[in-house]
């Protein structure tokens, strides 16, 4: 897996966990407001961290970190994924992973092998606007539904989340989302944050007022609901 990116340590990223974050490059959607632009498009000009460089740290981090967050990109594109979680694991780490959800069959083989602890699954939108918001014209639709399936099943811990643009997203999309997951574990709505390497920076936040809104009409069907990124 190519490692592009490298967070040593996090308290949020890995909830209820001290851990690091590891970011791979490259992805099957471009979302507008995705935030690792550089990740997703340009990964071949991203600095690189050896396998062997990451499972140092690891070493030297046992006893103080406890969670390891693969993130990116989209991990489960990398053939070699499954190998790098085998040599974190074997040092005592829980994993949580990080997907869009286009590869319902590396989730279930993962969790099956025993080699993540954690799914954050990301919600893009109501699904008759996936094509919009991950910015390809003909999103598997399938997959997506199949990984939420999955998910629910309560195989495996997890949780959804939904990165909330002012421009892109409507208050009919979390009366649809709530319909579709309804009765789920955990759903999260991330304000959104522009930045330089958002790939179509100049999208904007609701306010809090306005989440707390979509929040309410969310946990008419899901019991427990949260925001954030707001300070």
């Amino acid at each position: 897996m190519k490692i592009c990116g490298f967070n040593k340590t996090t308290l949020l990223d890995y909830p209820g966990r001290v851990a690091c974050t590891i970011f791979s490059g490259g992805c099957n959607f471009r979302c507008p407001f995705c935030q690792n632009g550089g990740l997703v498009e340009r990964p071949e000009e991203q600095p690189e961290y050896s396998r062997e460089e990451i499972l140092s740290f690891l070493k030297k981090r046992q006893g103080i970190l406890d969670g390891v967050c693969i993130s990116g990109g989209e991990p489960t594109l990398s053939p070699s994924l499954a190998s790098l979680l085998q040599d974190i694991k074997s040092l005592g780490y829980s994993i949580k992973l990080d997907t869009n959800g286009s590869r319902p069959d590396i989730l279930k083989s993962l969790t099956k092998d025993g080699l993540i602890d954690m799914i954050a699954m990301d919600i893009k939108t109501s699904p008759e606007r996936y094509s919009v918001l991950t910015g390809i014209p003909h999103p598997d639709l399938n997959a997506i539904y199949e990984s939420v399936d999955f998910l629910m099943s309560g195989t495996i811990d997890y949780e959804f989340r939904t990165t909330v643009v002012k421009e892109l997203h409507k208050k009919s999309d979390f009366h649809e989302i709530g319909k579709w997951l309804k009765g789920a574990k955990a759903y999260y709505l991330q304000a959104y944050r522009d930045s330089e390497e958002v790939l179509q920076p100049g999208f904007s936040s609701y306010s809090l007022e306005e989440l707390l809104h979509f929040r309410s009409i969310l946990l008419e069907s899901i019991p427990l609901v949260e925001i954030r990124g707001i300070d």
